[in-house]
């Protein structure tokens, strides 16, 4: 951790480590010299050349943990100016597969390089269009996620830090709604009144707090021998907010009050001042077109003055017991500065001292003023769809920003288990069944897989055995939505039907693998398959995998995830054969050894289908019909299967099984399966017995 490593004492760039964080701070400022921790956070380093200021360094992973895709927070550099702009992001280390072996560095520079120069209280969203409120940045395809969370990783630090130096208002972009006075309220208030419950604020500076304030600068001069010489205040100072009509009618009478009123533009606040002692908040050297140089109102951060148009002359006042004052005036506030009545502010008188001709000294002392809560109402926050969800987790930003592809993937979900619970009905339409298989698979390919990336991966298995192990977290789930919502399906499918369904429906790369084959055979591409002797010993293979990869990833999880690289899903399905030729050249192979033989890959290699046949032993139905028949002396369906799942004595092995539902179309086929032609035949004969010739028909051949 940046605050961690960082020595007491400042040190020379050269000596700063991590590298990589030190060749970012040599890239954006080569001019700088020194990085010297500060004081009160010592995670952020201030950034110098020579004696000058130029700038912040701190690493993310100090300020927030927000866990991307693998599951473990990604942590990146800033830099950043004394004004709060960016001067440069680096991602340093992350832990995504995607971008482990994958997607290019250079495109997750290209993606952080869109940073530089934005200010650190902007709103920044990934995707989408940039507008007054927010500025869009472009993505990273195949990344979508994981570049959303360095985006909240960025943007969220930079605000952290910039609110913590100063640079930028913690508050400002979350301004309540503007409050609305209150129209009836108690008019006859006293002084004493006024006074007690807040309604009127007084600033009372002694010569003995003026003096304190100047000590140590050059107005400090001739203190001793003022001290004592002044017995009154410097100044006595009340203010009052006179839109409310409980106070400006208590002090400035009905008429003057209404009459002040009609003056005012809509958003416009009227605001008295009154003072006694021997400093004066208008000034003697005010002039005409000029502007009141010794009071401002300060709100939200923001501050502005008065000019000669916003004052009005105050002499006649109303309030009971009120004191007689030196000086009075009412001032305006503009619409233009959004001032807020309801929200505290205030009101700063600066006192100056005159150092020599033309220098002088200045101190400034707040009045803070709180308009009491029954002279006001605040309407509920109208907040932008915009504004609220800015306001929500990053999980569920992600959820809603892929709604529709949610959407549809449920629908997708709901078909498939309309065609699971009614498969008994469809298998008896072979014609319809293959059709809807066919178009399932292009979905499942298309949609499922090259538009939503929702193609799962022995890396999620890892990542979740591994939070069990630890510290388990549901938002390291939640962040990819259409992840969630295909291992929630295949969770419940497992239990009711086993693996065979996600490997023979819901795999982007195994309807990759089944419609290229379906295209082979359409083109009479000849079919081999292996003996079932040697078939049955190459089942073994993917438990070996996986059992590796898993002994892999208790010693290293980011070792485990590049040998998952035995898995083309990546670069197949995820970055659409868009990689390096040695990737590419490995699917590719894959994909042309199927035309020969189907989904050899899924059978004999791939660790995910061996991790989802460990809880198929524990499906609750045996979905799929046999009879006594099968296996002795039928072997129809055992020759049918196209992935061999159906052993000689003809039990199918559910952790084999991709269910195609050929088999079960066969089985309900009384014109293809074995044992339901011996029965047709049967009663046609029976139908022809001697006595009811006219239903004689020809035999049947059986092959």
């Amino acid at each position: 951790m940046l605050g961690m490593a960082s020595p007491l004492l400042a040190m020379p760039v050269a000596e700063y480590e991590p590298l990589a964080a030190r060749q970012v701070v040599a890239d954006a400022m080569p001019e700088v010299d020194r990085l010297e921790p500060r004081e009160d956070n010592r995670a952020i380093l201030a950034l110098y050349a020579g004696d000058t200021l130029k700038g912040y360094l701190y690493q993310t992973l100090d300020f927030v943990q927000t866990p991307a895709y693998s599951g473990k927070p990604v942590n990146a550099v800033v830099v950043m100016d004394p004004q709060g702009q960016l001067l440069a992001t680096k991602v340093i280390e992350h832990h995504e597969p995607i971008l482990l072996v994958g997607i290019p560095e250079r495109r997750l520079h290209e993606f952080t390089d869109q940073y530089i120069g934005l200010a650190a209280d902007q709103r920044v969203t990934v995707g989408g269009s940039s507008d007054g409120k927010r500025v869009a940045v472009d993505g990273v395809s195949g990344a979508t996620v994981t570049v959303m969370v360095i985006n909240e990783v960025i943007m969220r630090t930079a605000h952290k830090v910039a609110v913590e130096l100063g640079l930028v208002d913690g508050h400002a972009s979350k301004r309540p709604p503007v409050a609305e006075i209150v129209g009836k309220a108690e008019a006859d208030r006293n002084w004493s009144t006024l006074t007690g419950d807040g309604s009127i604020r007084r600033l009372l500076l002694t010569q003995e707090q003026v003096d304190e304030a100047f000590r140590g600068t050059a107005a400090d001069k001739g203190r001793q021998a003022r001290h004592g010489r002044q017995d009154g205040p410097v100044i006595d100072l009340y203010a009052a907010y006179l839109n409310a009509p409980g106070i400006g009618r208590s002090l400035l009478g009905d008429r003057q009050y209404d009459w002040l009123m009609s003056e005012l533009q809509e958003g416009e606040h009227a605001i008295a001042v009154m003072a006694n002692g021997e400093y004066s908040f208008k000034g003697s050297g005010y002039v005409r077109g000029g502007i009141f140089d010794r009071i401002q109102i300060r709100q939200f951060g923001d501050t502005f003055n008065f000019r000669d148009l916003d004052y009005h002359r105050l002499s006649d006042v109303y309030a009971e017991g009120m004191p007689a004052f030196r000086e009075m005036a009412i001032f305006i506030v503009r619409q233009q500065y959004r001032f807020d009545p309801g929200t505290e502010w205030s009101l700063e008188l600066t006192v100056k001292r005159q150092t020599g001709p033309l220098d002088s000294e200045f101190q400034v002392f707040p009045l803070s003023y709180q308009l009491p809560s029954q002279y006001y109402v605040r309407p509920e926050p109208v907040l932008s769809e915009a504004d609220r969800l800015a306001e929500q987790p990053l999980w569920v930003q992600v959820w809603y920003q892929r709604q529709f592809q949610v959407g549809v993937l449920a629908v997708g979900i709901a078909v498939l288990l309309f065609i699971l619970f009614f498969q008994d009905w469809l298998v008896r339409r072979p014609k319809l069944m293959r059709y809807l298989r066919h178009g399932f698979l292009v979905y499942t390919l298309v949609f499922v897989g090259w538009y939503a990336l929702g193609q799962l991966s022995i890396v999620n298995v890892l990542t979740f055995v591994h939070s069990l192990m630890g510290s388990f977290s549901w938002d390291t789930f939640l962040i990819d939505p259409i992840l969630f919502v295909l291992w929630a399906a295949v969770a419940a499918i497992v239990l009711l039907w086993g693996r065979a369904v996600y490997c023979g429906w819901l795999c982007p790369f195994g309807a990759l693998q089944e419609l290229v084959n379906e295209i082979a055979r359409k083109l009479k591409v000849p079919q081999y398959n292996l003996p079932f002797a040697v078939h049955e010993r190459l089942w073994a293979l993917k438990y070996l995998i996986l059992l590796g990869l898993f002994g892999v990833s208790l010693e290293s999880m980011a070792t485990a995830e590049q040998l998952a690289e035995v898995e083309p899903f990546k670069t197949a399905i995820t970055l659409r054969f868009d990689r390096e030729w040695p990737f590419v050249t490995y699917a590719v192979l894959l994909v042309v050894v199927n035309l020969f033989t189907r989904k050899v890959y899924c059978r004999y290699l791939c660790p995910l289908g061996a991790a989802l046949t460990l809880p198929t032993r524990f499906r609750v139905f045996d979905w799929l019909k046999r009879r006594k028949e099968c296996g002795n002396p039928c072997r129809l369906c055992e020759k049918e299967c196209e992935v061999q799942a159906i052993h000689p004595d003809g039990t199918i092995n559910y952790m084999e099984c991709h269910y195609c539902l050929d088999c079960q179309m066969t089985y309900f086929d009384d014109h293809k399966c074995p044992p339901l032609i011996v029965k047709r035949r049967g009663k046609r004969r029976g139908r022809n017995a001697p006595g009811r010739p006219e239903e004689r028909i020809p035999a049947v051949a059986v092959d």
